[in-house]
């Protein structure tokens, strides 16, 4: 048998398994990641589960180790309970990539199987154990049985021959081998690659080329460890391994003999990681950002690479260099070795270890224009933010983070391309514009009242900080006082031309637009409070939102569905379903205007 028959049948009941064969696997290692956890916990509820064997089951907090993001930080801590409560381990967001968790903590080994909600687990193909992503039903039942059903895949064989070029990283092997198999010649296949130069590969260069199987559209891409790397497994799992490998007579769909002598440095172009190119066809292209990190580049040797590279030098000027260590072991390294102050010194970001810009949310994602380089594993449109990501070798990454446009290592220019100023230089004419003429709005509204007795409703229950990134004020009606309990599905409910009353220190909080602008999507004519928060209140006049506060509204006799009217320049409120009325604060003079002329501007 090849080395994924070998691994499937000792973790079945079968002495020999063949491609085709539909047999049930003990998972050594069951993992689900903040991403896909909470689903995983879910489904073991909703399906009243249990767990077979809490030793081996675990959760790994990586996608968003910086707890930024809400929707993270609610499933986080839905697993931190459930775990709590079964007594699983949490590798938590102090700790980075689960999948190298795994290896750094002797869990998983030649030989041994893994499962995750990671689509590359195959990434433990480095150390020659068997690793899959799943999805959460798949991980459920990894969690609750201790076996999933798993198709044994065809297999192939790639032989490097000849010698490996000095220029060429485990990086640009892989995109070398993007370039002869494209996305989908290795479709469904388990691959094994052998050779003198596959031999020599450190751990993190295997790590680097397997992490990329998934693009590659493989099952797995598996190195068989060598005596250095069995050792590492020993010592991080405390106990002597067996090694597994393939055996002399096994089989093979189909064998490839590449030879590795001709491989050239890289990169993929934005949009597919398999469309890869030499880097010379690429070089002087300009750059915005450069990304350092992932699980496929996030490694210690790549660390110093970059900080031998960095040394004494800065980033170019208006290039954003953000590094990101794969694991928190390896970011106290950088720490004792002196390579964060490398970093720093030369002007780059440091963040905590995990995925980072391969999760949405993360460092390392980019804007509408933005062209990135960047050492991750993927580039497809909106993975990595909004912009344009190119992938490269650590070398060629942060050359190009030095140079200010894309290019290798060994071709940093002494002085960095500046991005130009577009500025004219000829002088500006001051221009008085004629003053519009507008049509005058009305200064009496009437409208049905929400009358919400609730005192320091702030920005937050108004319009939730987890959508201040929307700017399209036509977005922002649908998530109004949806952090505000009892009004959750307010703009369902609201009708264009309903008044709110509310009571004291209406908007208190952040100074987001988006908190007045919500109520203008929606048509709410106006907002009668007791007070409003002092920001609150300018960006409403501004927006010319009309707002008016009063001092007391018991006489109005107020009840939900009320018909009421405001006056704004004689700062009288009447509810007209009963006839009652007060003396609230009409317009300024300022705010008469502001409002007469459609806003500030």
């Amino acid at each position: 048998m090849n080395l994924i028959e070998k691994i499937i049948a000792n973790h079945s009941k079968f002495k020999t398994v063949k491609p085709g064969d539909i047999v049930d696997i003990e998972i050594d290692v069951r993992a689900a990641r903040d991403f896909g956890g909470a689903n995983v916990v879910k489904n073991i509820k909703d399906n009243n589960l249990g767990i077979d064997d809490v030793s081996k089951t675990f959760f790994t907090f990586d996608c968003n180790p910086t707890g930024s993001d809400q929707k993270y930080a609610i499933n986080q801590q839905i697993i931190r309970i459930f775990a709590r409560k079964h007594g699983i381990k949490v590798f938590d967001i102090d700790n980075g990539i689960g999948t190298h968790t795994m290896m750094a903590e002797g869990l998983a080994y030649s030989g041994a199987t893994a499962v995750t909600t990671d689509s590359h687990a195959n990434i433990l193909g480095a150390i020659g154990a068997f690793g899959q992503g799943m999805g959460d039903k798949d991980i459920a039942a990894a969690f609750s049985n201790g076996k999933v059903w798993f198709k044994v895949p065809k297999s192939v064989k790639i032989n490097f021959v000849g010698k490996r070029p000095k220029n060429v990283s485990a990086k640009d092997i892989v995109l070398n081998l993007l370039n002869i198999f494209g996305a989908n010649t290795l479709l469904a296949y388990s691959v094994e690659i052998y050779g003198d130069e596959a031999d020599k590969l450190t751990l993190d260069e295997r790590i680097t080329i397997a992490s990329m199987g998934t693009e590659m559209g493989a099952i797995i891409i598996f190195f068989t460890p060598n005596e250095k790397i069995m050792k590492y497994s020993e010592e991080k799992s405390g106990r002597k391994l067996e090694l597994i490998k393939a055996d002399d007579n096994a089989e093979y769909e189909k064998v490839y003999d590449i030879d590795i002598s001709k491989f050239v440095p890289m990169v993929s172009r934005p949009g597919k990681p398999h469309d890869t190119v030499n880097i010379e066809e690429e070089k002087k292209i300009k750059i915005d950002s450069a990304f350092i990190g992932s699980c496929t580049n996030g490694r210690i040797e790549d660390m110093h690479i970059v900080a031998q590279a960095l040394k004494g030098k800065k980033v170019a000027p208006g290039v954003v260099l953000k590094i990101v260590p794969a694991t928190d072991e390896v970011w106290k390294q950088c720490l004792d070795e002196g390579l964060i102050n490398i970093f720093k010194e030369a002007g780059a970001l440091v963040s905590n270890a995990g995925c980072a810009g391969c999760a949405a949310g993360q460092v390392g994602q980019n804007g509408p224009g933005e062209i990135t380089i960047s050492t991750g594993n993927r580039n497809f449109p909106g993975k990595q933010g909004k912009g344009s990501v190119y992938l490269a070798s650590p070398e060629s990454t942060v050359a190009s983070a030095i140079a200010g446009y894309i290019t290798s290592i060994d071709d940093i220019p002494e002085k960095p391309a500046t991005f130009s100023s577009e500025i004219q230089k000829e002088k500006f004419k001051k221009i008085t514009k004629e003053k519009t003429k507008y049509q005058q709005k009305p200064t009496i509204v009437e409208g049905r009242v929400w009358y919400i007795k609730e005192d320091n409703v702030d920005t937050d229950m108004i319009f939730h900080n987890r959508y201040i990134a929307i700017t399209d004020i036509n977005e922002m009606g649908q998530y109004t006082f949806d952090n505000l309990k009892g009004y959750e599905d307010f703009s369902k409910k609201a009708n264009p031309s309903d008044i709110i009353v509310i009571q004291k220190n209406f908007g208190s909080g952040s100074s987001r637009q988006q908190a007045v602008d919500c109520f203008k999507a929606l048509g709410i004519q106006a907002i009668l409070a007791e007070s409003f928060g002092a920001i609150y209140e300018r960006n409403a006049i501004n927006a010319a939102f009309p707002i008016m506060t009063y001092k007391s509204i018991k006489e109005l006799e107020i009840k939900n569905g009320d018909i009421i009217r405001a006056n704004f320049t004689s700062g009288v409120i009447t509810n007209i379903s009963n006839g009652k009325y007060v003396q609230g604060e009409k317009f300024s003079e300022v705010q008469l205007e502001i409002y007469q002329n459609g806003g500030l501007f």
